[in-house]
C-alpha cells in the first residue's frame, strides 16, 4: 500500500507523493516564510504534482494570495484559540481545480445544515457488546488489520502497526470500540500542544459493526482526551460525499468551515473534502 512522503523543508513540515498528487504544507514555520511559498512550488513542479494544500496561520494570507492560492477553508481559533487557521489550494492541472458532484456534496451539505444549528445531540451508547477505550501500543496489530480491511489506500500508512505504534507514542491519540477482543470502530485525534487544536481523523468502522453510531461515540472519547489535555478546537477534514461522517460532525456540534476540492486521495480516488471544527470545553 502506498503513502505519501512526509519531509521537512527548514523547520516545516510537508507531505507529499503521487498517491493525492500533492504537496501537503501541514506545519508552516514562521522563519521558513515566505520563501517557503517558492520551495513548495519549485516541489510541485519537479513531481508534476496537481494541487498544493497548504495550512497556515492568517497573517501569512496575504503571502499566499500573492502567489496564486486560494482560501477553501477559514477556521476561527485555529492556533491557541486566537488566530485563524487557513487551508489554502494551489492548482497546477486544470482539471484538478474543478470540483466534480458538486451537486451531490451540496446535498449532503444541505442536509448537515438541519443538524449543524441544532444543539449537540449527546453520542448514543453502542451497547453491552463495546467496550470503548484508549488504544495501547498492544494493539496496534489488530488496529492495522481493521485499517486495512476498511481502506484499500489512505495518505498516511496506518495500515503498518509500527506506524501506529510509532504516532501514539508522539502526538496522536487513537481510541477503539472493541467487542469480544477486537476492534470493531476505531479513530483518532492528532493534536498539537503549541497550536491547541487537534484534528479528528482516521475513522474506521467494520462492515458488520456499521449502523451502531459508533463514530459519534469515540469522537466524544477523543474531546473528552482532547479537553483534559487543554486543547482548545477540534477539527476534521472529511470526506465530502460522505453523508455518515459528515452528519455525525454536524450532530455533535460542528461548524462547517469549507470544502477542499479535489484533495486527498482515500480508496483509489482523489475527493473533494470538508472541513468542520468545534472550540472544547477547555476553551473557556
Amino acid at each position: 500500500m502506498n503513502s505519501d512522503r512526509t519531509i521537512t523543508i527548514g523547520r516545516s513540515l510537508i507531505q507529499h507523493g503521487k498517491s493525492s498528487d500533492r504537496v501537503y504544507l501541514m506545519k508552516a514555520a514562521d522563519e521558513d516564510m515566505p520563501g517557503l511559498l517558492n520551495e513548495l512550488e519549485r516541489l510541485a513542479g519537479q513531481e508534476d504534482y496537481g494541487k498544493i494544500f497548504a495550512k497556515a496561520p492568517a497573517r501569512w494570507g496575504r503571502e499566499f494570495a500573492a502567489a496564486g492560492y486560494r482560501v477553501e477553508a477559514e477556521v476561527p481559533g485555529f492556533y491557541q484559540g486566537r488566530e485563524s487557521g487557513l487551508f489554502l489550494g494551489k492548482y497546477f492541472k486544470e482539471e484538478r481545480a474543478e470540483m466534480a458532484a458538486g451537486e451531490e456534496i451540496a446535498a449532503v451539505l444541505n442536509l448537515c445544515a438541519q443538524k449543524e444549528t441544532a444543539t449537540p445531540a449527546p453520542a448514543q451508547s453502542p451497547g453491552e457488546d463495546y467496550l470503548v477505550r484508549l488504544c495501547t501500543p498492544a494493539d496496534c496489530e489488530a488496529m492495522a488489520e481493521l485499517y486495512r480491511r476498511v481502506f484499500p489506500s489512505y495518505p498516511f500508512p496506518i495500515h503498518d502497526p509500527e506506524f501506529l505504534g510509532r504516532t501514539m507514542a508522539e502526538q496522536v491519540c487513537y481510541v477503539g470500540a472493541w467487542r469480544q477482543g477486537r476492534p470493531a470502530a476505531l479513530a483518532s485525534a492528532e493534536f498539537s500542544a503549541t497550536a491547541s487544536h487537534a484534528e479528528m481523523t482516521d475513522f474506521a468502522t467494520a462492515p458488520e459493526d456499521r449502523g451502531r453510531r459508533l463514530a459519534a461515540r469515540l469522537l466524544t472519547g477523543l474531546e473528552e482526551e482532547m479537553a483534559a489535555r487543554e486543547i482548545k478546537l477540534a477539527y476534521t477534514i472529511a470526506r465530502a460525499l460522505s453523508p455518515g461522517m459528515n452528519l455525525a460532525f454536524a450532530r455533535a456540534g460542528y461548524r462547517h468551515a469549507g470544502t477542499l476540492v479535489n484533495n486527498t486521495q482515500i480508496c483509489g480516488r482523489i475527493e473533494s473534502m470538508n472541513v468542520w471544527h468545534k472550540p472544547l470545553a477547555s476553551q473557556g
